[in-house]
């Protein structure tokens, strides 16, 4: 199994559309000091540079180069005139606009293929059926998808090749249900899981054990066919059995970690019986673990990781240092509670201001990764409406100081904001209109205090998803 890393993309290869921040003037005016709004505008402009590094198709379309028959995916060549058969399957929150985009380039090539994406995607492809689906709690329509890629693999023979789109929302997307596991109940585990706090890795730990298709199923099916896997990352660190599941990639985890993580969040017992049946007989080996390395059908498999949190987090930082500021890229693998994450972002501010570490200012630093958050209240929010909310206290009066955060795919937890911003002004613009940020934060309901001080960060669906930034700037 061959797997390579992508590498920064040329600027030249910038797509003509581009995603903006749909209420950016709003946001700036929202600054009360000309410090504010000054730091505010770099901070979204360093956000909008992020997200548009990480366009599908700008990417998809930098990294394939098809001559004559000649396929070319970084070190991976594949001469199409020996494959009887191209098909093309996936799916996740960018592979509408990955397919559109391969379509672009292999056009007659491809045989057929079948992509699950969310409801409101606007790709256009001819060939490969766009096939709608929910997100983050899977339905049947997804499991309709998932069977009809599965017929396809199935199928494919030894002279075949089937290319795969992988994107972050792949797991929740290719829903098929192991054993005698209805969606309903996979749909209720699902929920329980996201809300708990576990992180990516453990919920998809758990993901693989009840699916036949992911955790390496698709690969095993698909064998003796030939897989090219282009993959869009959204899981730090590129742990490429993580990415979607892995469909196509062996499988690090157990049965018995998928029970272990969930006796961690003490979701066992809450956990449908189907679930808890088949987990159990996993452990006890009465039924077959996930393809492992080793097995042979992973010898024709090639994973390609494309795109993925670094590179957005770069480009971010490289549009603040553009602007003028001393940056630094803090890291792309931010994990932990998203209410940590914002006051430790606060109290760099603070120290920059005070000192001029660990850069002076003007300074512009940069968080990319995932955080996450344990639901304890009854509130509506995401993780980056929390970081800039727990950031709230530390910045006041913090002249010129600004956080911000969003997710890539645009969409923050269950609400149609991408995230948030807060300055130095925020505490005391609450505190006119009433809002505690403590009890807004105790009770997970970040988006409504960022919604009455009009501080939500709007996109709308990115199509692409490669974690979250989040973005300091001190002026």
């Amino acid at each position: 199994m061959l797997i390579t890393l992508t590498h920064l993309i040329d600027p030249n290869l910038m797509v003509r559309h581009m995603v903006s921040i749909r209420n950016k003037e709003q946001l700036i005016n929202n600054g009360k000091t000309k410090s504010e709004k000054k730091a505010r505008k770099l901070v979204l402009n360093g956000l909008e540079a992020a997200i548009n590094a990480a366009d599908p198709k700008r990417i998809v379309k930098s990294k394939i180069l098809l001559e004559n028959s000649i396929l070319k995916v970084e070190k991976h060549v594949f001469d199409l005139r020996k494959f009887q058969h191209v098909y093309v399957v996936g799916g996740g929150k960018a592979s509408g606009a990955m397919a559109e985009a391969l379509e672009q380039i292999l056009g007659r090539y491809i045989t057929e293929g079948i992509i699950n994406v969310p409801h409101g995607t606007k790709n256009k492809t001819k060939i490969v059926k766009l096939h709608k689906a929910t997100h983050p709690i899977p339905d049947e329509t997804g499991v309709e998808g998932t069977r009809s890629m599965l017929k396809i693999a199935e199928q494919a023979e030894k002279n075949d090749l089937i290319i795969c789109l992988i994107s972050g929302g792949g797991s929740s997307l290719m829903p098929l249900p192991r054993g005698k596991i209805s969606i309903a109940d996979k749909r209720m585990l699902t929920d329980s899981l996201l809300k708990s706090g576990a992180t990516i890795n453990e919920i998809n730990t758990v993901r693989k054990h009840v699916s036949d298709f992911k955790g390496g199923w698709l690969a095993k099916k698909a064998y003796p066919a030939t897989i090219l896997n282009l993959i869009l990352s959204d899981v730090i660190g590129d742990p490429l059995d993580f990415i979607a599941s892995g469909p196509t990639t062996p499988d690090s985890t157990t049965f018995a970690g998928a029970v272990q993580v969930l006796r961690k969040y003490e979701l066992w017992n809450k956990t449908p019986p189907s679930i808890r049946t088949l987990l159990k007989e996993g452990e006890q080996g009465k039924i077959h673990e996930t393809p492992k390395t080793g097995d042979e059908a992973f010898k024709k498999v090639h994973n390609v990781v494309i795109g993925n949190n670094r590179l957005a987090s770069m480009a971010a930082t490289s549009a603040l240092k553009s602007a003028g500021l001393n940056t630094l890229l803090l890291t792309s693998s931010l994990e932990g509670e998203a209410k940590d994450a914002g006051k430790a972002l606060a109290a760099i501010a603070q120290e920059i201001a005070v000192s001029g570490n660990p850069v002076c200012k003007p300074a512009g630093m940069v968080a990319g990764g995932e955080t996450t958050v344990i639901v304890t209240g009854k509130g509506l929010g995401g993780r980056n409406q929390e970081i800039p909310l727990a950031a709230t206290l530390k910045l006041s009066g913090l002249h010129g100081a600004v956080v911000a955060s969003l997710s890539t795919d645009g969409v923050d937890g269950p609400t149609d904001a991408a995230g948030a911003i807060a300055d130095a002004s925020t505490l005391a613009r609450a505190k006119i209109l009433g809002l505690t940020p403590d009890k807004f934060l105790a009770s997970n309901d970040s988006y409504n205090f960022f919604s009455k001080l009009e501080d939500l960060i709007f996109t709308g669906p990115t199509g692409t998803n490669v974690n979250d930034i989040s973005v300091l700037v001190v002026v």
